[in-house]
């Protein structure tokens, strides 16, 4: 019990010297609390929030609570600021649970109790990889390209990536080159099929001052600046026909020629080339050169696509949700075991790709506290199954129709409706919104 920790905020009256059983931390401010948090892992805080119309205010709070989502808060306030416009707003987005003063010890610790162990369940959640272009799973296919991306790193030959498009292949080029010798210098990206192709051979090789009208200075090409590390041609069965023979000299010698210039420049460089487009057809049907294809193709690497990952489809979504927390409200914890369950049902022909775009929108258009399915954009595990969806939709009307039937008995009164429905008010509150309630309903 002593471990746990627990932030006090705005406590001018010293209540939180009635919570023996915690490890507590006082801010007399919000912006003190921010500098506690960033140097203490915390993950239960109360706050005692102002009294009507004093500073700093609901909407300093609110930006507060919006930047540290990841904490359980528990706010305490007068009977007063409850009333507040925007209060019943700031309590359904950001708190666990409120209290209203006086001050009532064994209930007050009974709510900071439940909300302590609910913070514990999310920290026990496993940790995302840093970041969103990490090779994440456990999966017998990525496993598998793992051990190969081990062994390919150790070389310094040509690497020909094959794989769906969005599958992950430049995530594949940067952990070769990120697990090889070159791994200090640069790691530069060219999509070949992004660059016009009348300005594509100077973006490579660069060219000479006076080369064409325009150029008015020297121009180092993007092989060149990536000297002593590592190359990537995207899609490179998009290089015009004439480009692939000045690459394939480039490979074989080892040198370039800036555009107008007569002067080799020798450059040392790992060239790693990807594709979705099946080279050696390409080549059958006369698109792309073969020597250039075997001159690439001397360490192949295959990179799956998702459909045959499903054992990383959570950890991979899990994995976005927190690279792009930014972009989500503070009241949304995660994904339900509903949404679970689509992701690993669906066949996902746009890869990782479609998982990233999803997983974001999702972060963006969910309302609950769980992202369901329908915000992913998949149907529901039980899609086409009239008796489950249809005794879904009775519960919920009847919920509703239960709450406004109390709210009008109580003339309003949040509190008595809750107490006859017996559930706390901020259940009655989330429940409220969930069925599109307005707080001041008769």
């Amino acid at each position: 019990m002593a471990n746990r920790k627990l932030l006090c905020v705005g406590d001018e009256h010293g209540c939180c010297a009635l919570l023996p059983d915690w490890e507590l931390h006082a801010a007399a401010t919000l912006a003190e609390a921010a500098r506690l948090l960033r140097t203490n892992v915390v993950l239960t805080g109360l706050l005692f929030l102002p009294r009507q119309g004093g500073a700093p205010g609901l909407a300093a709070i609110d930006r507060f609570l919006r930047h540290h989502w990841q904490v359980q808060w528990v706010g305490v306030a007068d009977a007063a600021t409850v009333r507040q416009s925007g209060f019943c707003e700031l309590a359904a987005e950001h708190l666990y649970d409120y209290h209203t003063l006086p001050l009532d010890p064994p209930r007050l610790r009974h709510i900071l109790g439940h909300a302590h162990g609910l913070a514990l369940l999310h920290s026990a959640a496993p940790a995302p990889h840093a970041g969103p272009m990490a090779l994440t799973g456990a999966s017998a296919a990525i496993t598998r390209l793992r051990v190969q991306i081990r062994k390919i790193a150790g070389a310094d030959a040509p690497v020909l990536i094959w794989g769906e498009s969005g599958s992950g292949k430049e995530l594949a080029a940067q952990a070769i080159h990120s697990a090889s010798a070159r791994a200090s210098a640069p790691f530069v990206p060219i999509n070949c099929g992004a660059i016009p192709a009348a300005l594509i051979q100077s973006e490579l090789f660069g060219h000479a001052r006076g080369a064409f009208t325009g150029a008015a200075r020297d121009k180092v090409g993007l092989i060149e600046s990536a000297g002593g590390g590592t190359v990537f041609l995207d899609e490179i069965a998009d290089l015009p026909k004439d480009l692939q023979s000045n690459l394939l000299r480039f490979l074989q010698e080892k040198t370039i020629y800036r555009i107008g210039s007569t002067r080799s420049i020798a450059i040392d460089v790992r060239v790693v080339a990807a594709s979705h487009v099946n080279l050696q057809q390409a080549v059958l049907a006369g698109q792309f050169r073969e020597d250039l294809y075997y001159r690439l193709n001397v360490l192949p690497l295959t990179v799956p696509p998702l459909r045959e990952r499903r054992d990383d489809l959570v950890a991979l979504a899990e994995q976005f949700f927190h690279a792009y927390a930014i972009d989500k409200p503070p009241r949304l914890k995660g994904f339900s075991a509903a949404a679970r369950r689509a992701l690993c049902e669906h066949d996902w022909p746009g890869n990782v790709r479609e998982l990233i775009n999803r997983v974001r929108r999702a972060l963006v258009l969910a309302e609950g506290r769980l992202i369901g399915p329908h915000d992913l954009g998949l149907p529901g595990p039980q899609a086409g199954v009239p008796d489950a969806v249809q005794l879904g939709d009775s519960r919920s009307l009847a919920e509703r129709a239960a709450i406004l039937a109390s709210l009008e008995r109580s003339g309003g009164n949040v509190t008595h409706a809750a107490r006859e429905l017996a559930i706390s008010r901020m259940t009655l509150y989330r429940q409220m919104a969930k069925h599109g309630i307005a707080p001041d309903a008769p």
